[in-house]
């Protein structure tokens, strides 16, 4: 099998080498590759969509970019769970990253440590945006008809005695929030409603036009250091996105 991975990323690699493409013969040659292996690999390339064919040339296929793009994100997913494990260190807590995208809550990275573990995701974080700090804080900074739409598809309903009762109280609460949650002074904060014996607290990232949140937790019994902790985080994601060596593009 690996042999076979080996075989097709040289056949790429020469095919990426000619611009107008070249025929499987000289292909194989230059692969070093026997003529029935190239014939084989070819045509299992081009069914994925990583060769086209015309003229009896190969040329790259629409897939291949693909590979570059997955490539980047990757990377830049890779520096955000970095950049969390620093801030983790740093706060004393639970770090989380979320952010509003095609729709959806998408919680993109969480940092935590044995003395201090992030909350259990034991409901979707996806259709509870309602009862969690990171949810409110991003439905927060959604125009109306957004907002509206999301819970449409995601009702509100009590995960905890703690939990915002209906989508009314929901509303009212967000149209609060929508004045003050992009001032990093005002985060937004929960009460176990999401979860029994936890608190939370999020602030708004605001870069360009996407919705995106940063968040921490803490035990019920350490909720004095709630708001210091999230002082701490603010002050840091401050200097973060002063420096440029943050980015929520992903």
């Amino acid at each position: 099998m690996i042999g076979s991975v080996q075989r097709a990323l040289r056949l790429l690699e020469s095919v990426g080498a000619h611009r107008d493409g070249a025929p499987a013969k000289q292909l194989a040659r230059e692969a070093g590759l026997p003529l029935p292996t190239t014939y084989h690999l070819l045509r299992t390339l081009t069914h994925e969509g990583y060769l086209s064919r015309e003229n009896g040339v190969f040329r790259l296929g629409g897939a291949v970019p693909r590979l570059a793009r997955d490539e980047a994100l990757q990377n830049r997913r890779s520096k955000i769970a970095e950049t969390l494990r620093s801030l983790c260190d740093r706060v004393g807590a639970p770090v989380y990253f979320a952010v509003y995208r095609e729709g959806e809550i998408e919680l993109v990275s969480v940092a935590d440590a044995p003395e201090t573990p992030a909350v259990d995701e034991w409901a979707d974080f996806r259709a509870t945006g309602h009862a969690h700090a990171i949810g409110q804080c991003l439905l927060s900074q959604l125009d109306g008809a957004t907002r509206r739409d999301h819970l449409d598809r995601y009702p509100v309903w009590s995960l905890t005695p703690h939990s915002v009762r209906s989508r009314g109280a929901l509303l009212t609460r967000l149209a609060a929030l929508d004045r003050t949650a992009r001032d990093p002074l005002r985060p937004v904060i929960e009460r176990q409603e999401y979860a029994l014996g936890t608190v939370c607290a999020a602030l708004p990232i605001a870069v360009g036009p996407a919705a995106a949140t940063m968040a921490i937790s803490v035990p019920l019994d350490r909720e004095d250091e709630l708001l210091p902790t999230v002082e701490r985080l603010r002050r840091e994601i401050s200097t973060l996105l002063t420096s440029g060596t943050f980015s929520i593009s992903i």
